[in-house]
């Protein structure tokens, strides 16, 4: 176990989750890795902890499920060793707004905005009264402007931008860090999940 507060991480099975838990675990960070692939994640745990000696523990969890956004959550208020959320997992659906079913919508905004806020506001309790911490949350310059197809997922990634900014204003003087990560195109699985609808 590392001295360096543990760092969890959300969608770290792969893409940029799995490179933000790759260079933590380099600088020292013991992780908590959370996706659906526990099988790419065990991989990845694997050679990180080979490489670097960090403690890393993987926990399945579907973000767009309820009863595993809690079990999150839970881990974030009860583990005092994490000291650095990362919340990474997304999904998306390309194709125009009337097009896409209830359901992709509701996933969509259960992945990308609800969970981000469920577990940003998990961890924000402790890490203010430690008087420290980190919340990195991981938007997209999609939620800048909109784009045809990605009305959705656009809105989406704008309210993690506005919930970080205000985060940001509210939690930086107790000495929390916020941070909103705003990647363009990046060659990741999302973009091949999505499709067109």
């Amino acid at each position: 176990m590392s001295d360096a507060p543990t760092v969890l991480i959300t969608g770290a099975s792969s893409g940029i989750g799995a490179v933000y838990a790759d260079r933590f675990a380099r600088r020292g960070h013991d992780l908590v890795m959370v996706a659906r692939d526990v099988a790419r994640m065990d991989a990845l745990a694997a050679q990180l902890t080979s490489e670097t000696g960090v403690y890393i523990d993987v926990v399945r969890a579907d973000l767009s499920q309820h009863a595993d956004v809690e079990a999150v959550e839970a881990r974030l208020r009860d583990d005092a060793r994490i000291g650095v959320l990362v919340n990474n997992a997304g999904v998306s659906a390309s194709g125009r707004f009337d097009r896409q079913s209830s359901e992709n919508v509701q996933t969509i905004f259960d992945v990308n905005a609800a969970a981000v806020l469920r577990l940003s506001h998990a961890a924000a309790g402790r890490f203010v009264r430690e008087g420290r911490g980190a919340i990195v949350n991981i938007g997209s310059v999609v939620g800048l402007a909109p784009e045809f197809g990605q009305t959705v997922y656009g809105a989406t990634k704008a309210f993690v931008l506005f919930l970080s900014q205000g985060m940001a204003v509210e939690l930086g003087p107790k000495g929390v860090y916020v941070q909103a990560v705003l990647p363009a195109a990046t060659a990741t699985d999302i973009w091949n999940r999505a499709g067109s609808t």
